[in-house]
């Protein structure tokens, strides 16, 4: 359910892309490298739904050879969120209003993705099923970031309006720290 919003969102955005929509300000900078975008979507989309199904413990147990390939899948996807994130941070024209704080954000909460899945990854070749747990979890968390933000944004746009500036910024973080947060009392319990 947390991955509705940016599964529409990205189907649109993939629309939108092979289309033919008009160049606008907002997407022009997708159109002029549409390649990163697209490849973000289809790995996201995929990390998102298909990694839910990789912590029914049920659904582990009976049937270990589907988990072990579907991992396999994920790591692919998810590193393949994660860097395509970096890349669209680092390289693609930055909007007004996501310079500074939110880059910053985007490059931490993207590398450190990256970085829980590798390190998962290392875990599991160890036989360390725990720490491959712990690790899955974590950058299954961040991976979730844009589902929790659109849930965030949604009271806020209610109460106050459409968020801007340092509070856009500041709910955007949170969403991230807020799936951490949520994933350690998990692994810890």
């Amino acid at each position: 359910m947390l991955s509705f919003v940016p599964v529409v969102a990205g189907a649109v955005r993939l629309t939108e892309l092979t289309g033919g929509a008009a160049i606008t300000p907002e997407n022009a900078r997708f159109f002029a490298a549409p390649l990163p975008v697209m490849l973000h979507i289809v790995g996201a989309t995929t990390y998102c739904i298909l990694g839910a199904f990789q912590f029914v413990p049920r659904f582990r147990r009976r049937r270990p050879g589907w988990h072990r390939a579907a991992g396999r899948v994920l790591i692919v996807c998810g590193l393949l969120a994660a860097l395509t994130g970096l890349w669209m941070t680092l390289f693609y024209p930055v909007p007004a209003g996501d310079e500074g704080l939110l880059s910053v954000f985007r490059i931490v909460f993207g590398t450190a993705m990256a970085a829980c899945i590798l390190l998962g990854l290392a875990a599991i070749r160890r036989r360390d099923i725990t720490r491959h747990r712990a690790w899955m979890i974590r950058g299954y968390a961040i991976g979730q970031g844009a589902g929790s933000q659109a849930l965030i944004h949604l009271p806020a746009m209610l109460i106050v309006g459409t968020p801007t500036g340092l509070t856009r910024t500041l709910l955007l973080g949170a969403a991230w720290v807020i799936n951490l947060a949520v994933a350690e009392w998990i692994i810890r319990s």
